[in-house]
């Protein structure tokens, strides 16, 4: 039998366009203690640490966990890297939890950073070629598809990005602040990828989050409340094969419907109090909603307007600003780990929803192909 894991704590940098006050290093030192702190441990009690960013193209530095690790204070300790493009703060935490329910270690530290401003994220896009349309360039089609499958009207990518910037001013962490946001305001800003308006778009940012994870013994004496780890789940696809449908990808259908069967979960808009979902474009809320099981195909933008995935419905999605607001992108995934996290554990702050009990969070990453998901809960499954 496996055996179970916690996340005792938690620690994120404020994030931000440029983080030009501190080095790569020392944000995810930051990072790194505030969540030894949240543990009430140090260094001396982990036994390893896991690193995930995204290539390393994206700022320009080579195998940055190497040097991370003296400067993280880490240094002697196994040191492993985690890449599975945008999800890969999502698949750092998994890779994690595994080495603590595999009782390989029992206290482990999981990082994930990007400093976006030392490098050229559209230039690491193209993969170092010149012409690259970035992200928005490519999912716009998708979204266009999804649009017109599902009749959706143009105002619920828009709805969206309001509800989650709303969200954002509740975050301390969060990078975007607009407190005067709109639906007009949105729809007034430019077309950067049609149909995707400059304010439907995640910014770049500069920031890092870790967890420490630990043992059943550890979660049980945990100083705060431990989010009890329920499951975990990794899908990829390749992104060209015939006859793959982008829109609603069957990894992650499949993803998800592997960490619900091991959570013991059959309708997840009932039995989850809450979802961190990977949303970069606003239009991905109703498209991952009917991916994830929330809503039937074609229904995902209906929970959207219906004001289900506010904080005040009875399913909130991305109480925290989500990727909207804040992405750093090799951490992204992370964020929305940690932040499921901070939900069930019952210190989110502003955006705490009262009572939540148990939480997904979710990331995805490349041309929609990686996937990694996990349900966290405030009880021991």
């Amino acid at each position: 039998m496996a055996e179970r894991c916690a996340v005792v704590g938690i620690g994120q940098t404020k994030l931000s366009k440029c983080r030009d006050d501190v080095s790569m290093a020392g944000m995810c030192r930051e990072a790194a203690q505030r969540a030894l702190d949240d543990a009430e441990m140090t260094w001396k009690h982990i036994d390893a640490v896991v690193i995930g960013t995204a290539p390393d193209i994206f700022e320009g530095v080579m195998m940055p966990e190497i040097y991370l690790a003296d400067a993280l204070g880490a240094a002697g300790k196994p040191i492993m890297r985690v890449h599975t493009a945008g999800s890969v703060g999502g698949s750092t935490a998994v890779v994690a939890s595994h080495l603590v329910q595999s009782r390989v270690h029992e206290r482990v530290l999981t990082l994930a950073f990007e400093k976006q401003s030392e490098g050229d994220t559209n230039f690491a896009f193209s993969s170092g070629r010149s012409g690259g349309v970035g992200a928005g360039g490519y999912f716009a089609p998708h979204i266009r598809a999804y649009i017109e499958r599902s009749g959706a009207p143009d105002y619920v990518g828009p709805m969206v990005a309001v509800k989650d910037r709303l969200n954002a001013l509740k975050n301390p962490y969060a990078h975007l602040q607009i407190p005067d946001i709109s639906i007009e305001m949105v729809l007034e800003s430019p077309m950067v990828w049609a149909p995707i308006h400059r304010l439907e778009s995640c910014p770049t940012s500069d920031g890092a989050v870790a967890m420490v994870l630990t043992n059943e013994a550890g979660g049980r004496r945990a100083a705060r409340p431990p989010a009890w780890v329920h499951g975990t789940a990794v899908r990829t696809e390749l992104g060209w094969f015939p006859g793959r449908d982008p829109v609603n990808p069957r990894a992650g259908q499949d993803c998800s419907a592997d960490v619900y069967q091991q959570a013991g979960i059959t309708n997840p808009r009932l039995e989850l109090d809450l979802a961190e979902i990977y949303v970069p474009f606003s239009w991905y809320e109703p498209m991952w909603m009917e991916n994830l099981g929330f809503a039937s195909e074609g229904e995902g933008w209906k929970l959207t307007e219906s004001g289900a995935t506010s904080m005040e419905g009875d399913i909130p999605v991305n109480c925290s600003g989500g990727v909207l607001s804040s992405n750093p992108i090799g951490a992204s995934g992370m964020l929305r780990f940690a932040e499921a996290a901070l939900q069930v554990r019952g210190l989110a702050g502003a955006h705490q929803i009262d009572g939540a009990r148990r939480a997904l969070g979710h990331a995805y990453g490349g041309a929609a192909q990686y996937f990694a998901m996990w349900v966290v809960g405030s009880q021991m499954l």
